[in-house]
């Protein structure tokens, strides 16, 4: 036996050990699952954060996936370890059951967002303090115009409005769950066909949901088509399907794919090329968002791989040393800030639409020409997310139920 087959095999035991955990139903922490979580926490805040400088500079200018199939992808895998036990021990009827508390719970978060951002935006408006509509700026007068249609269809899902539409998809998602665990176990072929099935009609236009009772717009982002890359998550943490080998070949192919296509996502070179624009207007299908076309999945797939054959074998690479300097310790406490904001995915995610908000309002005020205030403004809205993530952190231990000390 090589060194490098040696290396391969301690590789595939490592990365299987998160995976043995999920189907056995055990609750624990992925190094690597909340530090991409978190990496992406504050990527979503920045990409919301209307005229944010930053946008310019965060992965999704240079592909065509993002950090939605990130947020996604570690959702997935976070759902094969959060309901495992369940379904495992208690059969299909009671994880369904926890299925649908999630579905509520994400239910409520996206109404309560809904009215906390629309009612801010409201109050802003009506302060006449700024020139900028605000709830212009998020298309929510027909919602306002028709108060009674469109607050039975907000409740109902069949009126989302754009900024308002990852939940959503998340929701149903997370409904398709038991079916495909139900699939899986009659045979694991028949929920592969299942999921790429209905990935399959979306493309096709087939499965979609309304967005709008007054028009024949969808939900942007198609649940029937991004139930694709949440399966793909789920299915290698719960061990449906095996890790991909760890082959130099293999990182040669997904590097050459994640360059190939920045000239073709890049828009400081797509607007210099017409061949370029004409391409992607040719092809839109393939790269398209709110159906998740299949050039999304490949990019996605490629950096995945090279994100995870960069952090190494369990995460290795991205944890501190046991012994080390300076150094080593402020990495790891950026690294632990970085994994709570990943552990509190959630409650961060609700925070980061709504302060996305007030951060836009902030450089509207301040100006977005200085850097200084581009800095300073993005810096208190990371300071924002930190906190949630400490604050519900330190509220889900319920340190009220611990025993009192004389």
């Amino acid at each position: 036996m090589t060194l490098a087959d040696a290396s391969n095999i301690s590789a595939a035991r490592d990365d299987a050990a998160a995976r043995k955990h999920a189907q056995a139903g055990q609750r624990i922490r992925d190094p690597r699952l909340d530090f991409f979580r978190g990496i992406v926490m504050f990527i979503i805040l920045i990409a919301h954060t209307p005229g944010n400088w930053l946008t310019l500079w965060i992965p999704a200018r240079f592909g065509f996936s993002d950090a939605t199939e990130v947020f996604v992808f570690c959702s997935g895998m976070a759902s094969a370890i959060a309901f495992g036990a369940v379904f495992r021990d208690q059969g299909l009827l009671m994880g369904a059951a926890r299925v649908a508390f999630r579905c509520w719970q994400v239910y409520w978060a996206h109404i309560a967002l809904f009215f906390a951002i629309a009612g801010t935006m409201v109050f802003l408006n009506s302060t006449e303090l700024f020139e900028r509509d605000y709830v212009g700026q998020l298309n929510l007068y027909p919602f306002f115009n028709r108060p009674e249609e469109n607050l039975l269809g907000l409740l109902t899902l069949t009126y989302v409005p754009n900024y308002f539409d990852i939940l959503p998809m998340y929701l149903v998602v997370l409904a398709m769950m038991p079916l495909v665990i139900a699939c899986h176990r009659a045979h694991p072929a028949l929920a592969g066909a299942l999921i790429v099935g209905v990935w399959f009609g979306a493309q096709i236009d087939a499965l979609a949901l309304p967005a709008e009772p007054w028009s024949q717009r969808h939900w942007f982002f198609n649940p029937f088509g991004w139930q694709l890359v949440f399966f793909t998550g789920f299915a290698f943490m719960a061990g449906w399907i095996p890790p991909p080998p760890r082959r130099k070949l293999l990182v040669i192919v997904a590097g050459v794919i994640v360059l190939v296509i920045i000239p073709l996502a890049y828009f400081r070179i797509t607007r210099q090329l017409p061949e370029v624009r004409e391409w992607r207007k040719e092809y839109n299908f393939l790269i398209n968002k709110s159906d998740f076309g299949v050039l999304r999945y490949v990019h996605f797939l490629a950096l995945a791989y090279l994100c995870w054959i960069a952090v190494g074998e369990a995460g290795r690479r991205i944890l501190p040393p046991q012994t080390g300097g300076v150094l080593a310790e402020a990495w790891r406490r950026i690294l632990a800030v970085i994994m709570k904001v990943g552990q509190q995915s959630l409650a961060v995610f609700i925070t980061s639409m709504f302060t996305a908000r007030l951060l836009g309002v902030a450089l509207d005020t301040l100006g977005r020409n200085s850097l200084f205030n581009q800095v300073i403004v993005n810096l208190a809205g990371f300071a924002i997310l930190i906190g949630v993530a400490y604050g519900v952190g330190w509220f889900k231990s319920q340190p009220w139920r611990k025993k009192a000390v004389r």
